[in-house]
């Protein structure tokens, strides 16, 4: 909303209005500004929780102190949401169809969180809402993005094409004619494209209609979209999921989430400028600027959030700030065609994932074999086997930390080394 106030001011030549022209200014101050919230309406949300007495179920692990995050308040997600919307709302553009599909997966799956939370904590139901309608709301999310960023005339790409593969028409439109070309040289060009990065590999470009490529070709693109709804479905529930079952310590989610944010931020910023992009021989991608500011506010919700949420924790995320980061992970990610690199980005969610799919079927594989269950980890999810190992919880968090960190910054350099 400042942006267009600003822009007016500007046409004004009101000094200083042209500042909010520089994503840089305007990121700057979106994480000041969604710290500033996170902070100062932090306390007033515990406490109203408080005396509502919205307190965490707290499931029974047998670990010693656990008594004492018995009476938490829960749903402190509330802070982080309205840490990252207000943010945006004030500094971005509003009129990009990558602002308005964050906000929409921020609402949405904060919405779901909320509703899973509130079914725990007022309808005393350990269970939360039903799984179904959790897959139902996630899959609905992914339904819209990945059509959306499929058919949108707003969502594309610049990359240098081949002047032979141009057909008649782009050639007159992109060449100029008074100029000679060579058949082998190359010009640069926006479109649509179903193109995405693959980490590690020269020349690293993945193109899902290649999945599709036995189809007959009149068919082709109904069953690459087809391919690429399903598949962002899949993302955006595995990494919201990721991050629900990472979120067991204090601080963890969110400290996770938050260096997720920032090697995002990062890739988002360097995708948007086409110097950087031409330098870096990435993917440019039009538009995307805009995501800077959002996962600015991003990171300054988190960091704010972990204020309150540091051990020993004052409030817990809950489901209404979990499942809402993992999708927003998921869908910046898949936007900036970076999704491929979830697994590394990512990996503490999907170790934690991981953790609990192997130990559940191992489990009930031994069960139907020696008719008891066994166990590979002490408990899942992970970070409850170290605790079951006897390390403090303010220990296994900075570890993971640093862990996520590491995956961060190999992220990143993905880029170059391939």
């Amino acid at each position: 909303m400042l942006y267009y106030l600003f822009k007016y001011l500007n046409e004004l030549n009101v000094p200083g209005a042209g500042m909010f022209n520089y994503i840089s200014f305007r990121s700057a101050m979106a994480v000041i500004t969604s710290l500033i919230i996170s902070l100062l309406i932090g306390k007033r949300i515990i406490n109203y929780l408080q005396l509502k007495q919205v307190g965490e179920i707290v499931r029974d692990l047998g670990l010693e102190g656990q008594y004492q995050k018995k009476g938490t308040p829960s749903m402190g997600g509330i802070i982080i949401l309205a840490s990252i919307i207000v943010p945006v709302l004030l500094f971005a553009r509003l009129d990009n169809t990558y602002v308005i599909l964050m906000l929409l997966a921020t609402i949405w799956l904060g919405f779901i969180g909320f509703l899973d939370d509130y079914i725990k904590v007022f309808k005393k139901n350990k269970e939360g809402l039903a799984a179904r309608f959790k897959i139902a709301g996630q899959i609905i999310l992914g339904l819209i993005v990945g059509l959306t960023l499929f058919f949108s005339k707003d969502v594309i790409i610049m990359e240098k094409v081949p002047v032979s593969d141009l057909t008649p028409r782009e050639r007159i439109e992109l060449l100029d004619p008074a100029q000679p070309y060579y058949p082998e040289s190359q010009v640069a060009m926006e479109h649509k494209s179903t193109k995405t990065t693959i980490p590690f590999i020269k020349n690293n470009e993945f193109n899902y209609a290649w999945l599709v490529a036995f189809i007959p070709e009149k068919i082709r693109p109904f069953a690459t979209w087809i391919v690429f709804v399903v598949i962002v479905i899949f993302i955006v529930s595995a990494v919201s999921n990721g991050a629900n079952l990472t979120d067991g310590l204090d601080g963890l989610a969110t400290g996770v989430s938050a260096i997720i944010g920032t090697a995002l931020g990062v890739l988002a910023y360097l995708s948007s400028n086409v110097i950087y992009a031409n330098y870096l021989n990435i993917m440019y991608i039009p538009y995307s600027e805009e995501l800077v500011i959002y996962a600015s506010a991003f990171i300054g919700a988190t960091i704010g959030f972990l204020w309150y949420n540091s051990f020993p924790a004052q409030v817990f995320m809950g489901d209404t700030g979990s499942l809402a980061l993992g999708g927003i992970i998921a869908v910046f990610a898949i936007i900036i065609r970076k999704e491929l690199l979830i697994p590394i980005l990512c990996g503490i969610f999907l170790v934690e994932n991981l953790s609990v799919v192997l130990q559940v079927s191992y489990f009930k594989m031994t069960k139907r074999k020696y008719g008891a269950g066994r166990r590979i980890f002490e408990m899942a999810p992970l970070h409850h086997h170290f605790q079951k190992k006897g390390f403090t919880e303010p220990k296994i968090v900075i570890r993971f930390w640093i862990v996520a960190i590491m995956l961060a910054v190999i992220s990143i350099v993905t880029l170059k080394i391939r």
